[in-house]
C-alpha cells in the first residue's frame, strides 16, 4: 500500500523548466517531421504562384515586360501522329538498311496465278545501341633515306614522317580512352572499379590504378593551363556564383580518414556570354580559400548565409544573399506543421513573401539587357523592395511576439533578420539573381558522382577530380558534348607550339572537328 501511494505522488516542476521542456519537445517534433519529409516526401519546393491567397493583386502577376498580343483566327486541322519531341533521333545517325522480299516461288497471285509486282514498301524504325568497343590504333612512322648518300656520302640523314605527339608518352593511352574514362566517372558517375569490371568483362585488362594514373596525368599536363586560364576569366567578371560541398579523401596529411575535406564551386552568372564552371578542392571550410581564389575577382558574389564569406571576403566583393534559401527554412517549418495548422500560419505568411518575390522576378525575365538590365533594377526597387520592407517589418513583429524560441520557424525569422543586409543586396544591380539556384545546379553533378564513388584516396586524385569536374562542366555550360570536347583537348594540347595558345583550347574556341 505504501508504494502503491507513492506511485499516486504529483511531481511538480517550475513552470519555466516544464515550458522549456515542451520546447524541447516541439522542436524534437518538428524535426522529425522534417526528417521524414527530407528521407520519403518530395523534395520539390515549388510553389503555385498563381494560387497565393495572401497576395493576390493584379500587378503581381502581370508580366511587365510583354504587350498584349494580338488576336488571330486560326483554322482548325488534324494533327499528325508524331514522335515525342524527347525521343527524336538525330538526322545524322547511320541507317542500317534489311530489306524483306518474297522468294521467287511466292512471288504469284493467290487468286489468278498471276506475277506479282513490288508495288510499296512498309517502313519500320528501331533504334540499335552497339556496346563500347576497343580498337587498337597502330602508329607507322615512315622513316626515308637517300639511296645516292647511302651510296656516295661517308653520312646519310634520315627524315622521319611528321606525327602527332601522344597524350601520355611512353603510354598506350588514346585521347579517345581518356576522355571515355573521364566523362563514365566525372558525367555518369560510373567509378574506376565498375569500368574496370566492364572492360574485364570484353577481355580487356585494364586496372583501376591505371585508369586512375591516365586521369591524373593528363589533368596535370593538360588540363591545368585551361583551368588557370578559365579561372582568370571567371575572376575578370562581375557577377559569380559560390558554393561548397563535402568530400572524404582518405590519406589527407594529419587528417583522419572520416574527416572532411570540401569541393568548393565558382561560376559565372547569367548575363555572361561563356559561362564558367570551376571546382576548387580544400582540406577545411575556412574562409580563407575563397578569399585566396578570388583575389583578383572584384563584383558581386551570390552565395548561401554561410558567415565565412561575410567575415573574411574583401570590401570590394560584394556578398548578395539567397532568397531562395531563407524560403526554404518557412517551407520546413511549414512541412513540420499539421495539415490543419498549417492555413494561416506564420511559417505560410513567411513562405508566401518570399514566392511573391520569386514570382515577380518571372515578370523580369524578358528585360532587354540594357545598361547591365538597369531596367531590370529599377522594377525591382519599384515593385519588390516594398513587398522585402513589408517582408522584414513582418518578420521583426513577429519574432518579438512570438520570442523567437527554438523552432523552425524561430530559425527562420533569425535567419532572415540576420542575412537582411546581404538578402537586400539584389537591389544593387539588374544582373543579379534572387537565388544562388545556379550554383546549386553546378554542384548538383558532383554530389550525383560522390554517392557512386563515395571518397578520393589522395588529395592529388581530389584535386584532379576537381580540374575534371571544371573542364567538363563548363564544356556542357557551353553546349558541348564532353566525350567530343576531351578527346578533341587531348588530341590536341600535346601538339601545342607554346602555352599562349592555351586560349584556343577554351570550349567556346577549339574545333572538334578531327
Amino acid at each position: 500500500m505504501e508504494n502503491e501511494a507513492k506511485t499516486r505522488e504529483t511531481v511538480t516542476i517550475p513552470k519555466a523548466e516544464y515550458e522549456s521542456l515542451k520546447q524541447q519537445v516541439a522542436w524534437l517534433m518538428e524535426q522529425l517531421k522534417l526528417s521524414k519529409r527530407r528521407q520519403f516526401g518530395v523534395s520539390s519546393e515549388k510553389s503555385d504562384y498563381a494560387q497565393m491567397s495572401l497576395f493576390n493583386e493584379a500587378e503581381s502577376l502581370s508580366d511587365l515586360s510583354k504587350v498584349e498580343p494580338e488576336l488571330k483566327e486560326v483554322k482548325a486541322y488534324h494533327r499528325t501522329n508524331r514522335r515525342n519531341a524527347a525521343e527524336r533521333l538525330p538526322p545524322d545517325l547511320p541507317v542500317e538498311v534489311i530489306e524483306y522480299e518474297l522468294p521467287e516461288d511466292e512471288r504469284c497471285c493467290p487468286d489468278c496465278g498471276g506475277l506479282l509486282h513490288v508495288m510499296g514498301r512498309e517502313n519500320r524504325e528501331e533504334l540499335k545501341l552497339v556496346p563500347a568497343k576497343a580498337v587498337i590504333t597502330r602508329h607507322v612512322r615512315h622513316v626515308y633515306a637517300c639511296r645516292n648518300c647511302e651510296k656516295n656520302a661517308e653520312h646519310v640523314r634520315f627524315v622521319k614522317a611528321k606525327t602527332p605527339n601522344p597524350v601520355i608518352k611512353g603510354s598506350f593511352a588514346s585521347p579517345e580512352a581518356v576522355a571515355h574514362i573521364a566523362s563514365q566517372k566525372f558525367v555518369m558517375g560510373v567509378p574506376l572499379y565498375r569500368q574496370e569490371q566492364e572492360w574485364a568483362r570484353s577481355g580487356i585488362q585494364l586496372s583501376r590504378q591505371t585508369m586512375s594514373n591516365w586521369l591524373i596525368r593528363c589533368t596535370s599536363d593538360w588540363l591545368r593551363p585551361i583551368y588557370d586560364r578559365l579561372r582568370q576569366l571567371l575572376c575578370g567578371g562581375e557577377v559569380l556564383h559560390a558554393d561548397e560541398t563535402t568530400v572524404q579523401v582518405l590519406h589527407e596529411p594529419e587528417k583522419s580518414a572520416q574527416s572532411k575535406s570540401y569541393m568548393w564551386l565558382y561560376r559565372t552568372s547569367g548575363d555572361t556570354k561563356h559561362p564558367i564552371v570551376l571546382y576548387d578542392y580544400q582540406a577545411s571550410r575556412s574562409g580563407k580559400h575563397p578569399v585566396d581564389f578570388l583575389r583578383s575577382f572584384k563584383g558581386y558574389l551570390h552565395t548561401d548565409g554561410y558567415a565565412e564569406y561575410h567575415r573574411k571576403l574583401p570590401e570590394s566583393i560584394i556578398v548578395v544573399g539567397c532568397w531562395a534559401h531563407c524560403r526554404r527554412k518557412f517551407d520546413e517549418a511549414l512541412t513540420a506543421l499539421s495539415e490543419k495548422d498549417r492555413a494561416g500560419s506564420d511559417s505560410l505568411r513567411g513562405k508566401q513573401f518570399c514566392d511573391r518575390l520569386f514570382s515577380l522576378e518571372q515578370t523580369y525575365a524578358d528585360f532587354p539587357p540594357d545598361d547591365n538590365f538597369n531596367t531590370r533594377r529599377l522594377a525591382r526597387v519599384e515593385h519588390s523592395k516594398p513587398v522585402m520592407d513589408e517582408f522584414f517589418a513582418w518578420t521583426q513583429i513577429t519574432s518579438e511576439q512570438i520570442g523567437v524560441p527554438k523552432s523552425l520557424l524561430g530559425e527562420a525569422l533569425r535567419y532572415a533578420l540576420n542575412q537582411r543586409r546581404w538578402l537586400e543586396h539584389v537591389l544593387l544591380d539588374g544582373r543579379l539573381e534572387l537565388s544562388n539556384n545556379r550554383a546549386e545546379r553546378s554542384l548538383k553533378p558532383f554530389v550525383i558522382g560522390r554517392k557512386n564513388w563515395l571518397f578520393s584516396n589522395t588529395p592529388k586524385g581530389a584535386d584532379a577530380s576537381a580540374m575534371l569536374y571544371s573542364i567538363i562542366e563548363t564544356a556542357k555550360e557551353n553546349s558541348l558534348n564532353p566525350f567530343e570536347y576531351l578527346t578533341a583537348l587531348f588530341r590536341k594540347a600535346p601538339n601545342l607550339h607554346s602555352l599562349d595558345d592555351v586560349d584556343s583550347l577554351l570550349p567556346w574556341n577549339l574545333s572538334l572537328a578531327v
